[in-house]
């Protein structure tokens, strides 16, 4: 068995970033940008008010006459003489002449005439041209997962469209006898198939795009039959049929279409028996059949594994440090996962390990807020100590 990290980094390292597209800048939410993005203007083009109010000359002592107004998108033509104003609003450009402004509620005005209850200064509630970025400027870096503020920011400096990775395609394959769909009828000793699901809604989260594949019967015929379906995916995740016996399948079936094993079994808890290797191009993560330890190995190496995919370096989970709000016992030589909830306190953030860690307990991993990580023959600690955790409660997972 190797470990995690080692395991991890073989995935990674066997994995390479999809190709590039262009997309419209409204579809680019969440993609990956595979070329950087330059300021193609100034922003704000022209020098604008930052306030509703009267733009005037800071040196005039008035009162003013007011000659005009400019309401945003609408220039005032002329320019701005001794004790003249013009008439603004948010974001109006700032006239030729003028070189301050007044908000409207430091003014009064009868009719034409201004006066003002305290005396302008030279440039106040002035946004300066290219302020914000001027054309040319760096803006967002290649390799960035863009999110609604790069969005916001791409477009503003009049990019229509964008160029992306193309969203990786993952194909799922869950195989069993036993296994039904929600809302099938569920056999003698079956159960309702989740991994799919799950698995298709981290890979929707991760920016990639799921393709559940029927699910395999339990023969070598059924799995090398479903890996005849795999044309365009970037990558296979099945789930079951990857530990020892008989009816665990997957290596066999795949091998009558050339997969090539990278490795097997991992010294963690849950989810040792995983396996990576390729078929032909595609690379193969292969997860356990039981739900929880399915899941844990996606968010350890799937997600991952999907960055990558998508253009990005695919790091491993973020860790933060919390105390533990119950006592553990010493570990063996596996890595474990306990899910835990996850509180805060005046001191920070605190983790309670369930009481049962079974790998088949759903309904607790959907309660868990974070993974306690216990590192291979990690001693016992008690309640208060300091542990290194995955953070669960982010990204809909």
């Amino acid at each position: 068995m190797i470990s995690v990290a080692e395991a991890r980094g073989r995935i990674l390292a066997s994995l390479r970033a999809t190709a590039t597209e262009t997309v419209a800048v409204s579809q680019a939410w969440g993609r990956v940008l595979a070329a950087p993005v330059a300021a193609r203007l100034d922003q704000p083009p022209a020098a604008v008010s930052a306030m509703d109010g009267y733009a005037l000359r800071a040196a005039d002592r008035g009162p003013w006459t007011v000659i005009g107004h400019a309401p945003a998108g609408h220039p005032f033509e002329g320019a701005v003489g001794p004790n003249q104003a013009v008439r603004l609003f948010t974001g109006s450009v700032i006239p030729a002449g003028a070189d301050a402004v007044v908000t409207q509620e430091d003014a009064d005005r009868d009719g034409d005439r201004l006066t003002l209850r305290e005396a302008p200064i030279a440039g106040r509630h002035i946004r300066p041209g290219g302020g914000d970025f001027r054309r040319g400027d760096s803006l967002v870096a290649s390799g960035s997962r863009l999110g609604a503020r790069a969005v916001g920011l791409i477009a503003a400096a009049n990019h229509p469209w964008v160029t992306v990775h193309r969203r990786p395609r993952i194909a799922i394959l869950a195989t069993g006898d036993e296994i039904a769909l929600p809302g099938d009828p569920v056999g003698p000793g079956g159960i309702v198939s989740s991994n799919a699901h799950a698995l298709a809604a981290l890979v929707q989260s991760a920016g990639a795009e799921p393709v559940v594949l029927p699910i395999a019967r339990d023969s070598a015929e059924a799995i090398a039959a479903a890996a005849d379906q795999l044309g365009g995916i970037d990558l296979l995740v099945t789930t079951g049929g990857a530990s020892v016996g008989e009816h665990d399948l997957i290596q066999r079936g795949l091998s009558e279409r050339g997969f090539a094993l990278d490795f097997w079994q991992v010294a963690m808890r849950p989810g040792k028996p995983l396996l990576f290797g390729r078929l032909g191009e595609t690379p193969v993560l292969g997860l356990p059949g039981n739900p929880v330890s399915a899941f844990v190995c996606a968010v350890l190496f799937l997600r991952p594994g999907l960055a990558r995919l998508g253009g990005l370096p695919g790091d491993a989970p973020p860790l933060a440090t919390a105390q533990l709000g119950a006592p553990v016992r010493a570990n063996d030589h596996r890595a474990d996962h306990l899910r835990a909830t996850l509180s805060r306190d005046a001191d920070g953030l605190v983790a309670t390990p369930f009481t049962r860690q079974d790998s088949s307990l759903l309904r607790l991993l959907a309660q868990a807020g974070c993974l306690v990580l216990r590192p291979p023959h990690a001693p016992a600690l008690e309640c208060g100590a300091s542990v290194e955790v995955i953070r669960l409660d982010d990204d809909l997972l």
